[in-house]
C-alpha cells in the first residue's frame, strides 16, 4: 500500500459481520474519515549526540523519559487531509473530545461522518454524553455512521498508514518535550495536506473473503 492516488474501497467490519464500505466518487457532505492513536516517549539525550561524517545522528543508549504523550490522528484519504492532535491521554474523555471536535470544527458542514476505527473500549458513543452536555453528545452522534474494523483487524484502518509515515519523518526522532514535538507535527501536518497525500488503497472484498474469511458466513 502506497499514499498516492486515490480509495475505490474500503474492506471493513461493523462489528455484526464483515462487510465492504464503499468510498466511490469523493463527497464533502459525507465525508470517510479514520481515526487512530499512538503514543509518543518524550525523551532527551543524557548525552551530547554524535554527527557522522555522513550526516546521520548517534545517540547514546541511555536516556531521560519525560512521560508520554498520546498522538490522535484523523485521516480523510479521499481527500488527502489529515489532522494531527496531542493529547495527555488516549482515555474515553479524550476520544470524546477528539470526535467532538471533528465533528463541530473539522467538518462541521457536513451532512454525515462515516467515521472508522478500531474497537477499543474507550472508543463508545457513550463517552459523548459523559464528557458533554445531552443535547450537545446527542447534536455530535447524530452527524457520525461508526464503522469499526474487525477483531486483530485494526491494520484495515488507513490511519495507521498515515502513523507508518509519520513514525518514518517525525516520531522516530528523540523529541524531549511536548511543545516541540506539537510543532514538529503541525510542520509534518501542514506539508502533507498541502500536497493532498491520498491513500490507494488495494484491499479489495474479493481478498477480504479469502484473508478474512471467519468473518463471512459460509453458504
Amino acid at each position: 500500500m502506497d499514499n498516492t492516488g486515490s480509495i475505490s474501497r474500503i474492506c471493513l467490519s461493523d462489528g455484526a459481520g464483515a462487510g465492504c464500505l464503499s468510498a466511490g466518487p469523493y463527497d464533502e457532505q459525507y465525508p470517510v474519515v479514520c481515526l487512530d492513536e499512538s503514543p509518543k516517549q518524550l525523551i532527551s539525550a543524557s548525552r551530547t549526540p554524535l554527527k557522522t561524517s555522513k550526516g546521520t545522528t548517534l545517540y547514546d543508549s541511555e536516556y531521560f523519559r519525560h512521560g508520554v504523550v498520546q498522538i490522535y490522528m484523523l485521516f480523510e484519504p479521499l481527500a488527502g487531509k489529515r489532522v494531527v492532535a496531542l493529547r495527555d491521554s488516549n482515555n474515553r474523555i479524550e476520544w470524546a473530545k477528539m470526535v467532538a471536535d471533528m465533528v463541530e470544527k473539522q467538518y462541521a458542514s457536513a451532512t454525515k461522518i462515516i467515521l472508522v476505527q478500531d474497537n477499543l473500549k474507550a472508543h463508545k458513543p457513550a463517552a459523548l454524553y459523559e464528557a458533554f452536555e445531552p443535547r450537545r453528545a446527542k447534536a455530535i452522534l447524530d452527524k457520525i455512521e461508526f464503522v469499526f474494523t474487525p477483531k486483530h483487524g485494526s491494520w484495515l484502518n488507513m490511519a495507521e498508514i498515515e502513523f507508518s509515515v509519520l513514525k518514518r519523518q517525525v516520531t522516530k526522532y528523540r523529541i524531549a518535550d511536548k511543545q516541540t514535538l506539537a510543532q514538529k507535527l503541525e510542520c509534518w501536518q501542514k506539508e502533507r495536506n498541502q500536497k493532498h497525500v491520498k491513500a490507494k488503497w488495494q484491499f479489495q472484498t474479493k481478498d477480504a473473503r479469502i484473508k478474512l474469511h471467519k468473518l463471512y458466513p459460509t453458504i
